[in-house]
């Protein structure tokens, strides 16, 4: 048996960047040259933060064209982006630019026209804390993870993908190691999109997995 689960919970701090982007076009200049940190913030830390309106947008970029630029075309295409399916936050500035520049090659007024608000460019940064719970079991795990907070979810599952040397969230991983009887648990947990659900339902059908999995008797 490996190391114990060390449970820690995280919070996603925000630092203003001095950048921001006024119309479309200044939008894509500025994705260019821009820090990864900032793509990761304007895709993830929403999951952090309250919502109170257009919650069927899930990235900062496709909340500004929707609220700012008024296009719901490009807002629909920009909130399709699941940046869980990019290893590398670089391919995922590809992806973003390649949409939005999709968009401007289609209308000639508006990449020039004036956004009714500022988009600003935020990085974060990554605060962890260890809640000094250690679990020792697959079924530990799966017994504690409704308890977990918000913010220990998205470390450990949404968090860890990016982290090296595994590029897996922590929870797969861990359960892998204890073999075949719980490979195709590690499988089920690996597949869950963590992208276009509230953390809370992430939480939920994470339970849910391991649930499933102990009620087939390990299986």
């Amino acid at each position: 048996m490996g190391e114990p689960f060390a449970v820690r919970d995280c919070a996603l701090i925000a630092i203003a960047t001095g950048q921001y982007a006024n119309t479309l076009t200044e939008l894509r200049d500025r994705l260019e040259i821009i820090p990864t940190s900032c793509i990761y913030y304007h895709f993830w830390g929403g999951l952090l933060r309250p919502k109170f309106d257009n919650p069927e947008y899930q990235n900062d970029f496709a909340i500004w064209a929707y609220q700012g630029l008024r296009d719901k075309s490009l807002a629909e295409r920009l909130a399709l982006i699941d940046p869980s399916k990019y290893h590398e936050l670089e391919d995922l500035r590809g992806e973003l630019i390649d949409t939005i520049e999709e968009r401007i090659d289609e209308s000639e007024i508006l990449p020039w026209m004036k956004a009714t608000q500022r988009f600003y460019f935020v990085r974060s940064q990554t605060v962890v804390f260890d809640t000094k719970v250690r679990l020792d079991t697959p079924e530990e795990l799966g017994e504690h993870i409704p308890h977990m907070s918000l913010g220990s979810i998205f470390y450990h599952f949404i968090d860890a993908r990016r982290r090296p040397p595994w590029g897996r969230d922590d929870f797969s991983h861990w359960v892998s190691d204890f073999g075949d009887t719980y490979a195709e648990l590690a499988e089920q947990i690996s597949i869950v999109d963590p992208y276009f659900i509230a953390l809370g339902e992430l939480r939920e059908e994470l339970a849910r997995v391991f649930s499933a999995h102990a009620s087939q008797g390990g299986e």
